[in-house]
């Protein structure tokens, strides 16, 4: 959470990072409930994010990060908007690794907490309207942060090979390149903000900061 957030301070071209989560993961939406969450899935760790969303366990997920700094194309898009184009993109993708992909009607909504209990317009969802994806936004001066998750987790190889399908979608070229996060701004995040309990709790009175774009 925290290297997205810095990635978005820094970046001056669109980013697409794709990672994989050590232990027992789930993450919550900004407004989420940290309660609601630890009753639907015990056991777990907690994060939340800075972006909204409902809750994702992290344990058996694809997950990925889209950054789009001030001035793209996409920024200018209303929130409905730039959902729908990033997953028609991945709904391509996911298309072409045989997997029955389709996009959510506009207005679908069950009213679960639960990410992959509750598709929403323009998720990613089967044939069954079963959701597949979905992903939550925050936008700010920066630029556009688009956080998603696609069920079942991916070994090294199929992760790489789908995040390459993803970014041939998203854009004409691209290339790929070593994130190497400025580790004192990362260390200050977590500190005041994804590893403190006030934050995790929803008591946004917490400490917080905001990382400054290097150069």
């Amino acid at each position: 959470m925290a290297v997205d957030e810095w990635l978005l301070s820094v970046a001056r071209r669109p980013v697409l990072r794709v990672y994989a989560w050590e232990g027992t993961w789930g993450s919550i939406g900004y407004f989420g409930s940290l309660e609601s969450a630890k009753r639907s899935l015990p056991g777990l760790d907690w994060v939340r994010r800075w972006t909204g969303g409902g809750t994702v366990d992290h344990r058996d997920d694809w997950t990925y990060t889209l950054v789009v700094p001030a001035g793209h194309g996409w920024c200018g898009l209303r929130g409905a908007e730039s959902y729908q184009v990033i997953h028609a993109a991945l709904v391509d993708a996911l298309q072409g690794e045989g997997i029955d992909a389709c996009l959510a009607g506009p207005d679908g909504q069950t009213g679960s907490a639960l990410c992959f209990q509750n598709p929403v317009g323009h998720d990613v969802v089967d044939a069954a309207g079963v959701k597949l994806a979905g992903a939550g936004q925050r936008r700010t001066r920066a630029g556009l942060l688009h956080q998603g998750s696609v069920a079942a987790r991916l070994d090294s190889v199929k992760s790489s090979g789908r995040a390459r399908g993803l970014a041939n979608r998203l854009a004409d070229g691209w290339s790929e390149v070593r994130c190497e996060p400025d580790e004192a701004l990362i260390e200050a995040l977590v500190s005041a903000r994804y590893g403190s309990s006030a934050w995790t709790d929803g008591r946004r009175g917490a400490s917080a900061v905001t990382p400054v774009a290097a150069g």
